[in-house]
């Protein structure tokens, strides 16, 4: 499948929008792939890298190997993913220092926006259907009440936690640093980047690597058997993941590991309260007004995929 170059620029801007989703601890890139139109396109490709693409590699040459895993859009993708760390990790952690309740804001009127292309995609709504929602709903509190552990940084759990990490970066709605920082192992993690722990990093992105390879075979299965149910699941766990993102926190009693000192672990609360106890502005307006802004960006870009699509 060879894309044309305006195609090819605009999957390079949704990985772009992708990697700066996935700089910020809570939001998930997979969300950023599904309301932009190209997350059934990114699991089947991403499931054909293996065994069988090498197969194709001998028996036809490296040309239709790279069409058959669509490898213009994966490194078009990836690219632009690559380009949004690198340029935008820090400005995205200047305004989540400067700005938190904003950005965060902004975040949970995309994830909230971002619930109805996906739930409107369901092709049929039955009982079986409402109760994948409400389980993904359920599984996204769940993780959302996780606690810190203490996970040892051995090659073994680091690989496991680079699966793990994967996996939950490709569901939208679950975020993959979140995951690592609630198991323990995010500290390690960046440790070993800054030191250039080579056994630790490897150890990690193999296990990235063959969670995505498994992880994206399954999910893509399943979006093409059981659409309705996996659909109605993702859909859950974007709802439920509104919790993780909530803009106004406050310090709770328990903390989190983070590196070398422990940072308190937060709560939600309400923007009244949290302007009372911090006697900061609650930047309600501001706040509000980021996330319509989010709301009508998501609204805007699925009205454009649709028509699309329809034209198609």
């Amino acid at each position: 499948m060879s894309l044309g170059k305006s195609r090819l620029w605009g999957v390079v801007a949704r990985g772009m929008a992708m990697g700066a989703a996935d700089v910020v601890p809570g939001v998930s890139g997979g969300t950023i792939a599904f309301i932009t139109g190209i997350y059934q396109e990114l699991l089947d490709s991403i499931s054909r890298v293996g065994p069988h693409a090498l197969t194709v590699l001998r028996r036809h040459g490296p040309l239709v190997a790279w069409q058959y895993i669509n490898g213009s859009f994966l490194l078009s993708l990836f690219t632009g993913i690559l380009i949004s760390v690198v340029s935008l990790a820090r400005l995205i952690g200047y305004l989540l220092d400067t700005y938190p309740v904003v950005v965060w804001g902004f975040f949970f009127g995309l994830v909230l926006a971002s619930v109805i292309p996906i739930l409107r995609r369901v092709p049929r709504w039955n009982t079986g259907a409402v109760i994948y929602l409400i389980l993904g709903v359920l599984v996204a509190i769940g993780v959302s009440e996780l606690r810190p552990a203490q996970v040892p940084a051995t090659p073994l759990t680091l690989f496991l936690s680079g699966g793990l990490a994967i996996c939950a970066m490709i569901l939208p709605g679950i975020s993959g640093s979140f995951i690592l920082l609630m198991i323990g192992i995010y500290p390690h993690v960046l440790t070993a980047v800054h030191e250039l722990q080579l056994v630790k990093l490897l150890s990690f992105a193999a296990g990235a690597v063959t969670g995505l390879m498994l992880f994206s075979r399954l999910l893509s299965w399943l979006m093409h058997h059981y659409v309705a149910r996996t659909l109605a699941f993702l859909g859950g766990i974007l709802l439920g993941s509104l919790k993780i993102i909530w803009p106004w926190k406050l310090p709770s009693d328990e903390v989190a590991a983070m590196g070398d000192k422990m940072a308190p672990l937060m709560s939600n609360t309400s923007p009244w309260t949290f302007a009372e106890v911090t006697g900061e502005s609650s930047y309600l307006l501001a706040a509000g007004a980021a996330a319509l802004m989010a709301v009508l960006i998501v609204l805007a870009v699925d009205f454009w995929g649709h028509r699309r699509g329809a034209h198609h």
